[in-house]
């Protein structure tokens, strides 16, 4: 069989196509209206924003071919806005129209009780009939989602042939997928759901629609069903090394190279794409690749980035997010490429999201002096407003600056038991740029809010102080931020043992912790730390 996918200009599909190849099956594209009804299995994937999604549809003449096709009873599968799109509109962009084949309008979540988006790992159970499963969806695994808008559970009209399976996030039950013989829409990303999303996308191209499940009560879904876990990432700092190859090192407080004793060389801790399929392995929620040298004098379209990413991608079935280089740019012929280009080029190559570090700096610095006030031309601002917030993540690189009273400072200042050089009991976080080499007039909590005001998704947060000790996150940063913000914060900085995970979920309720060091030289393994995590009561992937 044939799998065509839809390409309307949505955001990674390459990890839908590698998803499908993987499992052995054909993929064609549907780049032409007149071509959907030929089609003998379709896929519609969704990235991004509601409006933008529909828009496009819309433009390029789809909207009715698709709708037909969906109602056909052929292999029909939506994937996140993609099952947005199948209602009759979205809060997010009520200019626009959806699909219209089921009643209803795609809701906001609640920002009062918990962070949004939504992103990570959790549970999607059928709760009608819980003695069977669906497209595989077992209610013990965990899927990956990445939304701020969903479709509520409650008072929901389909029609009575189709089953529901529904996913708790804080108080609110929203739908995970809807299935009937031949129709699967999900709303989170089975090519980005490991092993549970890929028996998923095998069940529905199989035609393996239900089966029974053996010993499953009531309770135990309920249990299996109730949450969102934490995340343990792996970070790959990407650079060229002296003799032009590209490899992962590790910085010490940001210096990537070896003591003046070893001769100064650059470490080496391996090659991107066989770690990134290591910690894959190994069960990292998600990788992410940091170009810590933005391969400046190199054209956009060779960028050796997006050869890593397209390779890793094709055997790695979690979220990949790039950071370095998105911004602006123009190649060596004079070529412009604007930020939401770049952007777009990386996650077709295989990127679900893009870090940006300085330029939310500069951005920031820009929002500020215009009175808070919105320039939509920021890359902040022009990337989430075409793939979504969930698809901008921030990386800040603070330092921490002591003072003896917060009267000194304009910034934010938190009292702390670790004493300054002279006995300062207050500190707060300045923000840099440039790899930490330049420090700017803003703080951490300034930067974090000012991002989550333009559209950011996510916060990845760095620690220069920590950087490479060993020593654990600095917990009072990650609290700081975290209580700042209502968009996901990562910790990063410091980890050396499984304690320091524990130590800065609980203390901090961060939604996800980052580290290198420790996973490059084997010194703690993610298998290791994850198990450490659930015999300490925190809720993990495995």
């Amino acid at each position: 069989m044939v799998v065509s996918i839809l390409d309307y200009g949505s955001g990674n599909v390459r990890s839908l196509v590698n998803a499908i190849q993987h499992l052995g099956y054909e993929v064609d594209w549907i780049r032409n209206p007149d071509e959907i009804e030929k089609a003998e299995c379709l896929i519609f994937p969704g990235v991004g924003n509601f409006g933008f999604v529909c828009e496009s549809l819309a433009k390029e003449g789809y909207l009715e071919p698709l709708r037909k096709y969906a109602l056909s009873g052929k292999l029909f599968m939506a994937v996140c806005v993609g099952i947005q799109a199948l209602f009759e509109g979205s809060v997010e962009a009520p200019e626009y129209k959806g699909l219209g084949i089921f009643p209803g309008m795609v809701q906001k979540f609640n920002s009062k009780d918990k962070t949004v988006p939504h992103i990570g790992w959790n549970s999607c159970a059928v709760r009608s009939n819980t003695q069977k499963e669906y497209y595989g969806l077992k209610p013990h695994d965990k899927f990956y989602f990445v939304h701020s808008y969903m479709i509520p559970a409650t008072n929901l009209q389909l029609p009575s042939d189709f089953h529901v399976a529904t996913t708790r996030y804080g108080d609110e039950m929203f739908v995970g997928a809807i299935m009937k013989k031949n129709f699967l829409a999900t709303q989170f990303h089975p090519e980005k759901s490991g092993a549970a999303g890929l028996r998923c996308i095998q069940a529905f191209l199989s035609g393996n629609y239900e089966k029974p499940i053996s010993g499953m009560d009531t309770q135990l879904l309920e249990n299996a069903a109730g949450g969102l876990t934490k995340r343990v990432i792996a970070c790959l700092d990407v650079r060229s090394n002296d003799a032009g190859d590209l490899v992962v090192t590790k910085g010490d407080q940001y210096d990537v190279r070896e003591k003046a004793n070893a001769g100064g060389e650059v470490r080496n801790l391996g090659k991107p794409v066989e770690l990134c399929q290591r910690y894959f392995e190994e069960g990292a929620d998600e990788v992410v690749f940091l170009n810590i040298t933005s391969f400046r004098n190199c054209p956009l379209v060779d960028a050796p980035m997006l050869q890593v990413l397209a390779k890793a991608a094709q055997t790695v079935f979690v979220p990949l997010t790039v950071g370095g280089g998105i911004r602006e740019i123009i190649d060596p012929d004079g070529t412009v490429h604007s930020a939401v280009e770049v952007a777009g080029t990386y996650f077709r190559s295989g990127a679900d999201k893009v870090s940006i570090g300085s330029d939310a700096v500069y951005a920031a610095e820009q929002y500020y002096a215009n009175d808070q006030k919105l320039t939509r031309t920021t890359a902040i601002e022009t990337i989430s407003a075409a793939y979504g917030c969930q698809a901008v993540v921030i990386s800040i690189d603070p330092k921490r600056q002591y003072v003896k009273s917060p009267d000194e400072t304009k910034h934010h200042a938190i009292k702390t038991p670790h004493l300054g050089p002279n006995g300062e009991e207050y500190a707060w976080y300045q923000c840099t740029v440039k790899g930490g080499r330049e420090y700017r007039d803003m703080d951490v909590v300034e930067l974090a809010r000012a991002c989550e005001a333009m559209g950011a998704g996510e916060v990845l947060l760095n620690c220069m102080d920590q950087d490479g000790s060993n020593a654990g996150y600095d917990i009072e940063l990650v609290r700081l931020v975290k209580g700042s913000v209502n968009i996901p914060v990562i910790a990063s900085s410091g980890a050396g043992v499984s304690e320091h995970f524990e130590q800065v979920f609980k203390e901090t309720d961060c939604d996800a912790a980052l580290a290198a060091g420790i996973f490059h030289r084997k010194t703690c393994s993610i298998e290791h730390v994850k198990e450490h995590l659930q015999n300490s009561n925190v809720l993990v992937r495995f």
